[in-house]
């Protein structure tokens, strides 16, 4: 089994196993390889370092503090907090299936069925769908807030 560091040409980090290289380049080839976050097929490979499992006994050993020893910790802009692209990648999927999973799908008909809960026709709830950039405008234009968010091919499916 091959585990493979892979990028599309958004900047999305993803992890693929495939069987082989050969196996990799097949898929990748017929079009089987996508981004899980945005779907897109233009994927590349990145470089990677093998993972070597060393015995414990070959590490150096930490060091002892005794209770006299004082550490006092000193706090630098590397100490901050750092958000990493996988890191990112994860909360924008928990906002996707959140999304999914509380909304209803309208398809094509959100900017008329938008209108309709905006104006009082019908009940007030959650829906997703699809707008062109000229419906989105429109909608904005009276008053009707409307957000984009790309959907992964993989999650418009049924929710799990």
């Amino acid at each position: 089994m091959k585990v493979l560091d892979l990028q599309c040409q958004h900047g999305h980090a993803f992890e693929g196993w495939f069987g082989s290289e050969n196996d990799f380049q097949g898929q990748l080839s017929s079009g089987l390889v996508e981004c899980p976050l945005c779907g897109d097929h233009q994927v590349t490979k990145l470089l990677s370092a093998p993972r070597l499992n060393l015995s414990t006994s070959l590490r150096e050993p930490a060091p002892v503090l005794s209770e006299s020893t004082a550490v006092a910790p000193v706090e630098t802009a590397l100490d901050q907090p750092t958000i990493t692209m996988a890191q990112m990648n994860q909360a924008w999927m928990k906002v996707v299936q959140h999304v999914l999973q509380n909304t209803e799908d309208v398809g094509a008909g959100f900017a008329e069925e938008a209108r309709k809960i905006h104006y009082g026709e019908k009940p007030e709830r959650n829906i997703r769908g699809q707008v062109t950039a000229t419906e989105s405008q429109a909608l904005h234009e009276e008053g009707i807030a409307v957000v984009s968010l790309p959907m992964p091919a993989a999650l418009k499916g049924s929710v799990h």
